[in-house]
């Protein structure tokens, strides 16, 4: 087995290290999540902060690919950069990414064929403590049962590029393509809801131009989504909106979490 695995990088903060406990957790989230008579998405937009924060929303959306968890082999999944600053598309050369689930195998043909477009380029040190990326695991791996990861870390990138990346790997049935971005973050909780509300209102039209810069932390590979999406003929739904002040935190400094469905 190959050795070239990228460590988890983000459990202890956003989500438990312990396995179990972890599992325990990801497990009672998504049982409690409503059960949605919905076709099979697409695409999905789902939050990335903490658990105990945008977990109930995450597990709103990740529940609707439950009847499909036989059917997806393959998860293209892009976050924006936190930490590092950088031009374009970062991906990945490593063969897994760990959490304490355990392995998700990294589609590395699929990352080849990708490297071809403009502004997307292997960059390791964009995946440096970078969650937007591997808080969605745990909820794959405790869905699906058997996938390869696409990942792909958005920096200052043209959404026409991350909408070509998506067309690129579009695929059949097989592929799910996730959209890991919060809402607005640290207003008070009534201007959050308006904002919020607003940029909701942009992703179901897929009118990209609409979304603020502070909207969305994930705005640029939102867009490039509803790009795709528009280009396409998909139809999104808005399933889950809330914020922190909702959840597990006070509403003088909230962010917004969403959960999107697109077919």
């Amino acid at each position: 087995m190959s050795t070239n695995t990228r460590p988890p990088c983000v459990a202890g903060y956003f989500y438990p290290a312990e396995p179990q406990v972890l599992q325990n957790m990801v497990n009672q989230l998504l049982q409690q999540a409503k059960t949605l008579n919905l076709p099979a998405p697409k695409a999905i937009i789902a939050p990335h902060a903490g658990y105990i924060y945008s977990g109930p929303i995450a597990a709103t959306i990740y529940k609707t690919i439950t009847p499909q968890q036989a059917t997806i082999k393959r998860v293209i999944l892009l976050g924006p950069a936190h930490r590092v600053g950088f031009i374009g598309i970062a991906t990945t050369n490593m063969d897994f990414f760990a959490t304490p689930l355990g392995n998700v195998p990294i589609d590395l043909p699929a990352i080849k064929s990708i490297l071809n477009i403009p502004e997307v380029h292997v960059f390791e040190h964009a995946y440096d403590m970078e969650h937007s990326l591997e808080v969605q695991l745990p909820f794959l791996q405790s869905i699906l049962s058997d996938f390869k990861l696409v990942p792909c870390v958005v920096g200052d990138a043209n959404p026409h590029t991350v909408a070509q990346v998506l067309e690129s790997l579009w695929g059949g049935p097989e592929t799910l393509i996730v959209i890991s971005s919060d809402l607005s973050h640290y207003y008070d909780y009534a201007t959050a809801q308006k904002l919020d509300t607003a940029a909701s209102e942009a992703i179901v039209n897929l009118t990209p131009d609409k979304i603020a810069d502070n909207q969305a932390c994930g705005r640029l590979p939102v867009k490039g989504l509803l790009l795709a999406a528009a280009k396409l003929k998909l139809q999104a739904q808005l399933l889950d909106l809330r914020n922190s002040g909702d959840t597990a935190g006070d509403k003088n400094r909230v962010v917004g979490y969403g959960a999107y469905h697109f077919v």
